[in-house]
């Protein structure tokens, strides 16, 4: 488990980072004026124009013909070639119906079932919930598979320490202090298969982050953050099942020109704005 980000809106190790960008605007300045005491410019001549594009049309018709008998036909690249449509669309595929710790679950053996997987399990290891220890461990425990349980739980617990959470200016237990709103959420926005052989599966999940604190007085208010939280899955004969994550910074796109809203905005907007189950 690695996080390339420091803590601010990521799964597996929330936390808030600053998000920007830089802009270039090329200017293209006038010719400068020609010097009206220099030589003045000759007119060239018709005759020597009209043999120039003779023999530009000349020279064009023999690459042709030249082409045309050439067996080769151009090699297209396929490093630059986009993916096709398909691979970026919705399924249609019906979310699942299971459930474990309320996390969803039952997720087919399939590419698209670990992607969904991915996507929600993403959804969850970025919540409040982390925050808190008890909480945490049921999140943990429903998610991981049983080879990696230990190893997971014991690296989120180094990542949400006491120390954190007094930095954030929570309490002791994940929670937010009187007056204010705690928001850790993460939505993805895509996902994609690394991999996928012998029952286990490598999926990168696409996401945007929500973090702080809401309150007038808040040092932390609530920001958002753009990365990719990458999941190594096992099917376990049943269901998919973490066994390793980590976090990298975006892809972030140019931050839109809206008006930010208020902290009291932000945190009815997280209390009554409820999450999806996602199926890709």
């Amino acid at each position: 488990m690695s996080n390339d980000d420091q803590y601010g809106g990521g799964a597996g190790g929330s936390g808030y980072g600053e998000i920007g960008g830089t802009g270039q605007t090329r200017t293209r300045l006038p010719d400068s004026p020609a010097d009206q005491y220099g030589p003045p410019r000759r007119t060239p001549r018709a005759s020597r124009g009209l043999v120039t594009v003779v023999g530009v049309v000349v020279l064009l018709i023999a690459a042709i013909a030249f082409a045309n008998q050439s067996g080769d036909s151009p090699s297209t690249p396929t490093t630059n070639t986009p993916p096709p449509p398909a691979s970026t669309a919705a399924t249609g595929t019906r979310p699942v119906d299971g459930k474990n710790a309320g996390i969803p679950s039952g997720f087919p053996q399939t590419e698209q079932g670990a992607q969904s997987a991915a996507s929600n399990y993403a959804v969850v290891l970025g919540s409040d919930g982390m925050f808190n220890t008890a909480r945490r461990h049921t999140i943990v425990d429903a998610v991981a598979d049983t080879s990696a349980q230990a190893k997971l739980q014991a690296g989120f617990d180094a990542d949400y320490s006491s120390g954190l959470l007094s930095q954030i200016g929570l309490t002791k237990e994940g929670l937010a202090p009187a007056g204010y709103t705690f928001v850790s959420r993460t939505v993805p926005v895509g996902s994609k298969i690394k991999s996928f052989a012998n029952g286990t599966a490598s999926v990168d999940v696409w996401c945007i982050g929500m973090f702080g604190l809401t309150g007038e007085k808040s040092t932390r208010p609530v920001t958002n953050s753009w990365f990719t939280l990458s999941l190594n899955l096992k099917w376990n004969g049943s269901d998919w099942r973490v066994l390793e994550t980590a976090q990298k910074t975006g892809p972030t796109p140019v931050t839109g020109d809206n008006p930010v809203s208020t902290s009291d905005e932000i945190g009815k907007a997280v209390t009554e704005f409820g999450g999806f189950t996602y199926a890709r």
